[in-house]
């Protein structure tokens, strides 16, 4: 099943054609519905940014 076989994805992809494993109405539907979401970029860009830890101060008794 490689880029050969007629009746593979994969064969299908290398040929350019379309079918049964491959259907052009099922790829079309898939991009549109992808691209009709709204991304999720701006909802995360407007979350703050975390805050940087404070490095520890070394105790007294210590040294």
């Amino acid at each position: 099943m490689g880029k050969g076989d007629k009746k593979s994805k994969k064969g299908k992809i290398w040929r350019g054609s379309y079918g049964v494993s491959r259907n052009k109405k099922g790829i079309k539907s898939r991009l549109k519905r992808i691209s009709s979401k709204p991304s999720a970029a701006p909802a995360a860009a407007a979350e703050k940014p975390k805050a940087k830890r404070a490095p520890r101060k070394k105790d007294a008794a210590a040294e």
